[in-house]
């Protein structure tokens, strides 16, 4: 009993205990709350107190970073419009004075509007603030600062004439109050004829004329083809008329009729490039009208406050004007050569058929002036002193009618007797490897060679027998119609353009007169065949050859006269006289004066304005075009470039003998003048003068290209070198023959007569005796060895060797020393059948050439006279190939 009373007092105790020791930790739990909650609100009255400070701290915050984003608006939209402003009004339209220089709009560029001040904007920079005018609209001014005003019209003004072109803004001044005092430092335009004033009481009639003006561009100019001047710009890159601006300064009150044509002006002016500048004249409202209002307080233009830009220096409005005046009145640059050109797309696809049209310049109000060569008119003639732009106008013609008409339409042939080679860039080149490829023919620096001009016209003429045999056949008349029943065949049109033509008809001599008959019957006959011609020349006057040939210039129906040009146009039409430079009259009614339109020449001869159409043409080529045969008489031919020599083959020549060849014929097909050395009597060659380089060509020519004909071993050729001059040619020639060739001097060349005349009936292979100054060996020769002298066999040889297929080229420095060799002034030259003359004039040759008196030849440099006497009734001019090495 006891222990249970102890067992349950000991769990009471416990229980109490444990009781205890709960309420203790709940009591320190409930303190430590309410620590922690004392605390939190003690930190809420804090922060309840903070608050304010910081809610007014992030709303200055805020307020700050929406002022910053304001101004940085501000200031990008005032770059962004300032930026616009000086695209739309770019150089001089806008630039402040100290950097101001006139720079002209492009071709087809609207001028845009002019600055006058700036839009002052806080914390930005300020906005240029433009004013439209040219093309665009009127400004009037008012208000009583009378200084800001004179400042808008100085500077519209200056910057009109900054964005133009010079001579494209012309002024008209109406100051009655000051007697043109306002427009003082724009008086040097007057020297030009851009400043005109009209005095009191010519108002009435300046709107008269303004809106007489306005009338006509309407009807004439723009045709009702386009809107306003400005679109036709655009359309075309062309601008026909100038700006015109009229500067009212003040005056009485307007009539009523004075008041009505201003309206007019208001209304439709702008359109015609026809503008107000008005201060103390009231203009009528309309939207095309800017008005600026300057007064002490401030300026506002078209309501909006602007600060005014200073005027321009005084200074600097002189100068301006003064340049603008001297480059009007040096006359205007000359137009883009792209002006004739059409679009790439349009290249070639015009038709030949019936004739050739192509521009060659703007005329007046802005249209192309066109050129036709067909039935009518056939043929051309252009005149003009020397440095009027004959050759740039051929340049921009070739060109104009070369990007219309492919190569199957059209050829050229190219003749240019004056000094120079602006032509060789038709021609293919080491600077440039591209042609045009309409061009068959180039000729430049002929000067000397007239024959060559007078073997274009054969070639022509053969052409033009061709086609009309080819017509007939067809039975048929003009080349529109053999083209139609002929589809397949090529019958384009040939245009040859002769530049200092008259080089080719000067003297009274055998080429004059049959250049002057080839011309005639060309230009009589040509035109229904399709072939041209384009005569130019500095002047007609003292042409020799055209005395007596009225039909001749008759049929150049086409005349084109440049400035200062004479005998050009009709006798009474004076109209070349007065042209300004890169301008030209074009007259297709023989030169009179009805038939008169003028023509701005655009710029076509330099290089880099070439060379980009013949780009794009010679990749238009067709695949098979070649390069233009170009001839330069100031070249010296290969003979490593011949066709003729490039053609020779071992063997070919076995049935009608070997061919040497001697030079290039001055022809149009580049042939070589060929000796065929058959087995006949006679067949020797001579060369006659006494310049070495050209008899050394010839003879190094004629041995190299017989030895091309010959295999190795199958043919000799005996080289004997008698003048020491002579021996680098002689040498190189017998190293390069190698084992088919033996050397001889003048100790040896009695041993070489001695051995070929002896075996001349034994000869079996051909044998070339190659003699170098041969009348150096007289005195060797004249000695007797075996009961004959050299000289003797000499004679054997030219007489019985080329039966027996051994031939002589030899070189006689004198057509005297030659018939001393051959026996005498008596002895026959039958046994020399073909010769080449070199310094050696055309009496001396009178033996030698049938008929009486000689040939008619003049020597002059690297020029020689070759005569076949099988071949040839008359001589034929050659020039000898150049060193082989």
């Amino acid at each position: 009993m006891a222990d249970r009373r102890t067992q349950l007092v000991s769990r009471v105790r416990d229980t109490l205990a444990d009781a205890l020791g709960a309420a203790r930790t709940r009591l320190f739990a409930a303190q430590a709350d309410l620590t922690a909650g004392r605390e939190r609100l003690a930190r809420v009255r804090r922060a309840a107190a903070e608050v304010p400070a910081r809610v007014g701290a992030e709303r200055d915050r805020r307020l700050a970073e929406i002022d910053d984003r304001h101004a940085a608006r501000i200031a990008e939209l005032a770059r962004r419009a300032t930026d616009a402003a000086r695209r739309e009004a770019p150089g001089a339209a806008s630039e402040e004075w100290p950097r101001w220089e006139a720079t002209p709009a492009g071709r087809g560029e609207a001028p845009g509007p002019l600055r006058v001040g700036a839009l002052a904007i806080a914390g930005a920079e300020p906005v240029p603030a433009l004013v439209p005018l040219l093309d665009a609209g009127h400004v009037e001014l008012a208000g009583s600062d009378r200084g800001g005003c004179d400042a808008v019209v100085s500077a519209l003004l200056l910057r009109s004439l900054g964005r133009a072109e010079p001579g494209g803004v012309r002024l008209v001044g109406y100051d009655p109050e000051h007697l043109g005092g306002g427009l003082a430092g724009f008086a040097p335009l007057g020297t030009a004829g851009l400043l005109t004033f009209v005095g009191p009481g010519g108002l009435g009639r300046l709107l008269d004329d303004l809106v007489e003006q306005i009338r006509r561009i309407n009807e004439t100019v723009l045709a009702g083809e386009h809107g306003s001047l400005r679109d036709l710009a655009a359309d075309t890159g062309r601008r026909p008329e100038p700006w015109r601006v009229a500067v009212l300064l003040g005056g009485d009150e307007l009539s009523r009729h004075e008041r009505g044509q201003l309206d007019r002006i208001v209304r439709t002016g702008a359109a015609c490039g026809v503008h107000l500048v008005a201060r103390g004249v009231r203009l009528p409202d309309d939207p095309t009208v800017t008005r600026v209002v300057a007064d002490p307080d401030g300026v506002r233009v078209a309501g909006v406050p602007v600060r005014l830009d200073p005027p321009p220096p005084a200074a600097l409005v002189t100068r301006t004007c003064r340049d603008v005046a001297a480059r009007v009145n040096a006359g205007p640059p000359p137009a883009p050569f792209t002006d004739l050109l059409p679009p790439p797309e349009r290249m070639w696809r015009e038709d030949s058929a019936t004739g050739l049209t192509a521009p060659i310049g703007e005329g007046a109000h802005g249209r192309q002036v066109l050129l036709t060569l067909g039935d009518y008119p056939p043929h051309a003639l252009i005149g003009g002193p020397s440095g009027t732009g004959k050759t740039n106008l051929i340049f921009a013609w070739i060109g104009s009618l070369a990007a219309r008409y492919s190569p199957a339409e059209l050829e050229f042939y190219l003749l240019d007797f004056k000094e120079g080679v602006s032509f060789a860039r038709f021609a293919q080149g080491r600077r440039d490897p591209s042609w045009l490829p309409h061009m068959r023919l180039v000729g430049i620096n002929v000067n000397t060679d007239r024959e060559f001009g007078l073997a274009l016209l054969r070639f022509l003429a053969e052409e033009l027998r061709r086609r009309a045999d080819a017509a007939k056949k067809h039975e048929v008349t003009k080349l529109a119609e053999l083209r139609a029943v002929d589809p397949t065949g090529r019958w384009p049109r040939i245009v040859a353009v002769v530049d200092e033509f008259q080089m080719l008809l000067a003297g009274r001599d055998v080429v004059a007169r049959e250049a002057a008959d080839l011309l005639e019957d060309l230009a009589r006959r040509g035109r229904s065949q399709g072939i041209h011609l384009v005569l130019a020349s500095q002047d007609v006057r003292g042409i020799e050859a055209l005395w007596g040939r009225p039909a001749l210039v008759a049929q150049f129906t086409l005349r084109i006269a440049l400035p200062k040009a004479l005998r050009i146009l009709a006798e009474r039409n004076d109209a070349a006289q007065s042209l300004p430079r890169w301008h030209a009259v074009v007259n297709a009614e023989s030169g009179l004066p009805e038939g008169n339109e003028v023509a701005r020449i655009p710029s076509a001869s330099d290089w880099e304005t070439w060379s980009g159409l013949q780009h794009r043409l010679w990749r238009m080529r067709p695949q098979d075009a070649a390069p233009a045969r170009l001839f330069d008489g100031d070249a010296i031919p290969r003979l490593a470039d011949a066709p003729d020599f490039r053609a020779l083959r071992p063997d070919e020549g076995t049935t009608r003998g070997p061919v040497a060849l001697l030079g290039e014929i001055i022809d149009v097909q580049a042939r070589s003048a060929a000796l065929r050395l058959p087995r006949a009597p006679g067949r020797n060659l001579a060369v006659l003068g006494t310049r070495v380089d050209e008899a050394c060509a010839v003879l190094d020519a004629a041995a190299r290209s017989l030895a091309r004909q010959h295999r190795p071993g199958t043919a000799r050729f005996s080289i004997a070198c008698l003048d020491p001059d002579a021996d680098p040619v002689a040498r190189a020639l017998y190293e390069d023959l190698a084992d088919d060739a033996a050397w001889y001097d003048e100790e040896t060349v009695p041993e070489l007569m001695a051995e070929t005349a002896d075996g001349l009936a034994a000869a079996a292979d051909p044998h070339y005796l190659l003699l170098f100054a041969v009348d150096a060996a007289s005195g060797a020769l004249a000695a007797r060895a075996g009961g004959r002298t050299g000289l003797e066999r000499l004679r054997r040889i030219l007489h019985d060797g080329p039966e027996r297929r051994t031939h002589v080229l030899a070189w006689w420095r004198g057509v005297a020393r030659m018939r001393a060799d051959l026996g005498g002034p008596a002895a026959r030259t039958d046994q020399i059948g073909a010769w080449v003359a070199l310094d050696t004039h055309g009496g001396e040759l009178g033996s030698l050439h049938p008929g009486t008196g000689g040939p008619d030849w003049y020597p002059r440099p690297w020029r020689g006279l070759f005569f076949d006497r099988a071949v040839h009734r008359t001589g034929q001019v050659i020039i000898p190939y150049g060193p082989s090495r």
